[in-house]
C-alpha cells in the first residue's frame, strides 16, 4: 500500500504544450506504470497512453490525436518491485484535470443594481507560438444570448468587451493564460421576473487547429429582476419623485428635471405655456436625458 498521489500540471516543452503526472516514489527499485485516460461520456473514461518508466513523472503531448481542447485528463499509477513485477501496488487515480479554456465563475448570479461583476478567462495549457509574430495569443470573440429572447426589450446583459485576447504567462495555480471583463445586468424598468443569459467565446483566427476547433463551455448567467424607481412630470406639469413627492412646475423654460449623484446621468425638461390667456399653465414640449 503505496501514497503515491499522482497529480496533473500543465508545461511547456521545446514549444509544445504538454501534461504532466507526477507521483511520490517511496523509494528505490520501483518501475511504474502510468496510464493517461480522458472522460469520454459521464462516468466512462477511455485510455489515451500508456508508460512504464523508472522516473517519477510521466508526460502526454496536448497534440496527441486520442487528446483535444476540452478533455478531462486523468493519470493513474501503479508501482511495480523491479525485481519481482508480481508485487504491485494498488492502481492510484488522480483528479480530473481540464485541459482547454474555461470561465471563472463557471455560472454568475447577478442584479440590475448597475454594480459590474467580474468574469476571468483562462486557458489551463501552455499556449504555443507557431513563429509568427502576432500568433502567441489566443484571441475569443464573445457573445451573448438571452434565453428568454422572445420577450421584446434591451438585452439582459452587456459585457464590457467583445473580444479578449489570452497572452500566455508562465503556469502557475492551474493558469497559464488569463483575461478579465465585466458583466452587468441591464435595468430594463420591467418587472420581468428573473432571467438567464449565457455567455459563449470563440477562438478566431487560428492557425493552430487545436485551438480552431475548440469552444469552451458557455457561462449561465442569472439576473435578480430587482424594482426600479420611477420619477414622473406630467400634464400641465405635476411632478412626482422618485421618493413619492409631489410638486406642481407652471413654469415657462427648460428645467433639471433629475441629476444622478454618482454618475454621468440626467434629464432636461422644457415647459411651454399651453394655457393661453386666461390661466398661467405649461406643458412638458420636450425632454433630453444623457
Amino acid at each position: 500500500s503505496l501514497a503515491l498521489q499522482p497529480v496533473i500540471t500543465p508545461e511547456l516543452m521545446q514549444g509544445h504544450a504538454h501534461l504532466k503526472c507526477t507521483y511520490s516514489p517511496p523509494g528505490s527499485g520501483l518501475r511504474y506504470a502510468v496510464l493517461w485516460s480522458r472522460l469520454a461520456s459521464p462516468g466512462r473514461q477511455e485510455q489515451i497512453q500508456q508508460d512504464t518508466t523508472l522516473q517519477a513523472f510521466s508526460y502526454l503531448e496536448m497534440s496527441s490525436k486520442h487528446l483535444r481542447l476540452g478533455d478531462t485528463v486523468f493519470c493513474t499509477v501503479t508501482a511495480f518491485a523491479r525485481d519481482s513485477p508480481e508485487q504491485q501496488s494498488l492502481p492510484e487515480q488522480s483528479k480530473g484535470f481540464y485541459a482547454g479554456i474555461k470561465f471563472l465563475p463557471e455560472s454568475l448570479q447577478i442584479a440590475e443594481d448597475g454594480k459590474e461583476y467580474v468574469l476571468t478567462i483562462v486557458s489551463t495549457v501552455p499556449i504555443t507560438c507557431s513563429g509568427h509574430n502576432d500568433s502567441c495569443k489566443i484571441t475569443l470573440q464573445l457573445s451573448t444570448e438571452d434565453l428568454d429572447s422572445q420577450l421584446l426589450g434591451p438585452p439582459n446583459i452587456v459585457l464590457s468587451a467583445c473580444q479578449v485576447d489570452l497572452m500566455p504567462t508562465p503556469c502557475s495555480e492551474g493558469s497559464c493564460a488569463a483575461a478579465a471583463l465585466t458583466v452587468t445586468a441591464v435595468t430594463d424598468f420591467a418587472q420581468d421576473g428573473n432571467r438567464v443569459s449565457h455567455i459563449s467565446a470563440e477562438p478566431v483566427g487560428q492557425r493552430d487547429v487545436l485551438w480552431r476547433a475548440h469552444t469552451p463551455k458557455d457561462v449561465k448567467v442569472t439576473v435578480q429582476d430587482l424594482p426600479t424607481g420611477n420619477c414622473y412630470s406630467f400634464t400641465d406639469p405635476h411632478i412626482i419623485t422618485f421618493d413619492g413627492w409631489r410638486y406642481d412646475n407652471y413654469k415657462i423654460g427648460t428645467f433639471l428635471l433629475c441629476q444622478s449623484t454618482s454618475r454621468a446621468f440626467e434629464v432636461h425638461v422644457r415647459q411651454w405655456d399651453c394655457g393661453g390667456h386666461r390661466s398661467a399653465t405649461a406643458c412638458n414640449c420636450g425632454v433630453a436625458a444623457q
